[in-house]
C-alpha cells in the first residue's frame, strides 16, 4: 500500500471532524507550548546566571569567614596585607578586602535603605566596577579616611531624582555626612540583586562610622584575583596556606571558605538544570494528557468506523494497511499539535521576557534548538505511543463482524 495515498485518507479524516480534531490537537498544542515555554525561561535565566558570574572574571576567589569551625575567626585587614605579600602568593595579582552593611541613605526630605559596601582602591580593578561619572575611591580616600560616597544610579535616582551632576552632593549614610564623588553605571536587576540598589564608601571610614564590629580591622569577605586563569588552583592553595598559618583557634579544620567563579558556575548549572527539568516536567504532563485525548478519539473514531474497515479488509486491505492507517492519523494529530505549540510556546516565551523587561528584570527566555527538536521528537512519540493501541484494535476487526455493526 502506497503511503500518500494512505496519508491523503488520514487527512480527508480528520478534516471531515474539524471541530473534534481541533479539540484534540488542543491539547498537544497546550502541552508543547508549556513544555517550549518552561525550557525557554530555565535555558533563559541559565544563561543569564552563568553570564553575570563569568562577566566577574574567570580569575577570581571569594574568601570568607566560617568553613567547617564552630567558633571561626574573623576575617581581617592583617589577614589582607599577609595575602598581599608576593613571597607568600605569588600566584595572586590584587586582594580586595569588603565590609557590607545595609543602611539608610538620607538627603533633605528624602531617604531609601541600600546596601552599604565599604571598598580599597583594588576593589574596582577586581570587581570591573563602571564609573558613569566622577572618580573612584582611591587608596588617598582610604588612607585619609575621608567621608567620601559612591553612589549606585538607582540610590541617585531616588535621592536626587537624577544621575548625573551630582559630584559635590552631601548625602548621610546612618546620620553621617558623605560627599558624593561619582555615580556608578548602571548595572541593571541581576539574580544576586540589583547592583544598581548600593553605595561605595572608603573601607576605613566605614570600619569608623558606620559599622561596628567586635574585632576592629574585621572585613565581610576578601576578593583575591589571581594572575590569569591558570593560576587560580595555585592562588587557591596558596591563600589557604597563609590563612591556616594565621588562624589557630581551630588547628586541623579550616575556618574559612574559598571559592571560586568556577565553582559558582558548576552550583549555578546544577541548580538551573534542575529547575529546567522540573519545570519541563510539570509541564510535560499536560502533554501527556493530550496524548490521551487523541487515544480517546482515536477509540471513538474506531468504533464510528467499523463498517469502513471491514469493507477495506473484505476488498483485500491488510492488517497492516488499518494499522498504519490509523497510525499515521495518530501521528498528523499530535505532530500539528507540536508545530503550532512550539509557535505558541515561542509567543508565551517572548511576552514573559517583555514583561519581565518592563518590571526591572533582564530575564531573557532562550529556545533553543535542542528544546525545538525535543518537544517535536516528544510530539511524535505521544502520537505513536496512544495511536498504537486504537490503530491495533482497528487492524483486529474481523471483516464479517465489522460489516455487521451498525
Amino acid at each position: 500500500m502506497s503511503i500518500f495515498p494512505t496519508l491523503i485518507e488520514a487527512l480527508q479524516s480528520i478534516t471531515a471532524n474539524k471541530v473534534r480534531s481541533a479539540l484534540t490537537i488542543l491539547g498537544i498544542v497546550i502541552g508543547v507550548a508549556a513544555v517550549i515555554a518552561m525550557l525557554g525561561i530555565g535555558n533563559g535565566a541559565k544563561q543569564q546566571i552563568t553570564e553575570q558570574i563569568e562577566s566577574l572574571g574567570t580569575n577570581l576567589l571569594f574568601v570568607n569567614a566560617g568553613g567547617d569551625a564552630e567558633n571561626p575567626e574573623p576575617l581581617t585587614l592583617r589577614d589582607v596585607a599577609a595575602l598581599q605579600d608576593q613571597s607568600k602568593a605569588p600566584s595572586v595579582l590584587n586582594v580586595a578586602p569588603v565590609l557590607q552593611t545595609q543602611v539608610s541613605a538620607s538627603v533633605a526630605g528624602k531617604s531609601t535603605y541600600t546596601s552599604l559596601i565599604g571598598v580599597t582602591a583594588e576593589y574596582f580593578t577586581v570587581q570591573n566596577v563602571k564609573i558613569a561619572s566622577g572618580s573612584a575611591i582611591l587608596e588617598r580616600h582610604v588612607s585619609n579616611y575621608e567621608t567620601v560616597v559612591l553612589l549606585g544610579s538607582e540610590v541617585a535616582e531616588e535621592l536626587f531624582n537624577r544621575t548625573s551632576d551630582l559630584i559635590g552632593e552631601k548625602v548621610r549614610l546612618n546620620g553621617q555626612v558623605f560627599s558624593v564623588i561619582g555615580v556608578l553605571e548602571s548595572a541593571g536587576g541581576t539574580s544576586f540583586g540589583s547592583q544598581d540598589n548600593r553605595v561605595l564608601v572608603p573601607l576605613s571610614s566605614a570600619q569608623v562610622r558606620l559599622v561596628s564590629r567586635s574585632v576592629p580591622d574585621e572585613v565581610s569577605m576578601i576578593y583575591v584575583q589571581a594572575k590569569d586563569s591558570q593560576s587560580v588552583e595555585s592562588a587557591m592553595e596558596e591563600v589557604a596556606r597563609i590563612l591556616r598559618a594565621r588562624h589557630r583557634r581551630n588547628l586541623g579544620t579550616d575556618d574559612f571558605e574559598i571559592r571560586s567563579t568556577q565553582s559558582f558556575l558548576e552550583t549555578a548549572s546544577t541548580i538551573t538544570d534542575i529547575m529546567t527539568a522540573f519545570l519541563g516536567g510539570i509541564a510535560g504532563v499536560s502533554l501527556l494528557v493530550g496524548g490521551i485525548g487523541i487515544m480517546n478519539i482515536m477509540l471513538v473514531t474506531v468504533v464510528e468506523r467499523t463498517r469502513e474497515i471491514g469493507l477495506r479488509k473484505a476488498v483485500g486491505a491488510r492488517r497492516v494497511d488499518i494499522l498504519i492507517q490509523f497510525l499515521l492519523e495518530s501521528l498528523l494529530l499530535s505532530l500539528s499539535g507540536g508545530v503550532i505549540g512550539i509557535l505558541l510556546g515561542y509567543g508565551i516565551s517572548y511576552l514573559i521576557g517583555r514583561l519581565a523587561s518592563m518590571g526591572g528584570s533582564s530575564l531573557n527566555p532562550l529556545i533553543t534548538i535542542d528544546s525545538i527538536l525535543m518537544a517535536t521528537l516528544f510530539s511524535l512519540a505521544v502520537g505513536v505511543f496512544f495511536g498504537l493501541y486504537p490503530a491495533n484494535r482497528a487492524a483486529k476487526l474481523e471483516p464479517v463482524e465489522a460489516l455487521r455493526s451498525e
